[in-house]
């Protein structure tokens, strides 16, 4: 099986690109959770948080990241916007309405503005002083603790990949997209060094059918391939086995219905029994999965050996 370097950087490799320097006694834990990537015996089922710890901090919050490197997750997803003067920030959204007390489209406003208002909780009540992080303020609180996934940022991957390489995070952080192979190589060949980037495969539909036969076809096997589904079926059951015959990992997300497979599939699900839930998926194979319940999967994995 073939691998493409200029597309997906080895984890071995950037293994050695972190420097060690130990921050609030986590140290190298980038380092061993990229070498448990690496490792093909492992059975360290990696845990992406979504948004941080959004239950209980702002969601793509400094607390909410702390929090989930506090519980021992392996992954945080932030979201990735620009702001009006080209300022990196966390935001999902394209306005400021729902996380914020302020109004407006991300990139009709300054950064200065946007400091101006406060992040709201999860449930709607304004703090009292948390303010939207920047991409760097994120990035170096995760530095050597946990790896990263930026997420809604292919569009800014040249300031994203500018941004890592002078704070030496590049390879703790990974970006996914459905874009081809070849336009993955040509807009990463741009770059002395790349992010981790994973394809993502939404299995029921045509175009993510179309995208993994490409892989398959062309021998390319990456780290990782996020795979989506809605329901079960004949595409997905062929995407799992080729994706294994890879020995690439598979990454799943619990965190909705339509993700996953349906109803009882999801994190709401495995509030009634995580084994049913998490058990399900590592069973079929996915050793990656996002959640919205960080500490519940974890609990979960370390009551069966698969998370230290």
């Amino acid at each position: 099986m073939r691998k493409l370097p200029i597309i997906i950087l080895s984890v071995l490799a950037v293994c050695t690109a972190i420097s060690c320097e130990t921050k609030q006694d986590y140290g190298c834990r980038a380092e061993k959770i990229l070498a448990e990537l690496a490792d093909p015996a492992s059975s360290h089922v990696v845990v992406v948080s979504h948004r941080g710890d959004w239950r209980n901090y702002p969601e793509n919050s400094i607390p909410a990241i702390e929090s989930v490197i506090r519980m021992g997750v392996d992954m945080v997803e932030l979201d990735v916007k620009m702001t009006k003067d080209s300022v990196l920030v966390l935001l999902h959204d394209n306005t400021i309405d729902r996380m914020t007390n302020g109004k407006g489209r991300v990139s009709d406003i300054t950064y200065d503005s946007l400091m101006t208002f406060k992040m709201r909780r999860a449930h709607n009540v304004v703090t009292d002083t948390l303010k939207v992080p920047t991409l760097r303020q994120a990035l170096l609180c995760c530095k050597d603790r946990i790896l990263v996934n930026v997420d809604h940022a292919y569009p800014y991957y040249k300031e994203i990949v500018a941004l890592t390489e002078e704070l030496g995070v590049t390879g703790q952080v990974l970006m996914k997209g459905k874009s081809s192979i070849a336009q993955v190589r040509e807009d990463m060949s741009r770059n002395e060094n790349n992010l981790l980037y994973m394809p993502i495969i939404d299995i029921n539909r045509p175009q993510g059918q179309a995208l993994f036969s490409e892989y398959v076809k062309s021998g390319t096997a990456p780290m990782a391939f996020e795979v989506c589904w809605q329901k079960p079926s004949e595409e997905l059951d062929y995407c799992f086995e080729e994706i294994r015959k890879m020995g690439s990992r598979i990454w799943v997300n619990t965190l909705w219905p339509s993700l996953c497979g349906g109803f009882g599939n999801d994190d709401d699900a495995a509030l009634a029994d995580p084994a049913v839930v998490y058990g399900r998926h590592i069973q079929a194979g996915a050793s990656m999965i996002q959640t919205d319940r960080p500490e519940l999967l974890l609990n979960y994995l370390r009551s069966i050996g698969r998370h230290d």
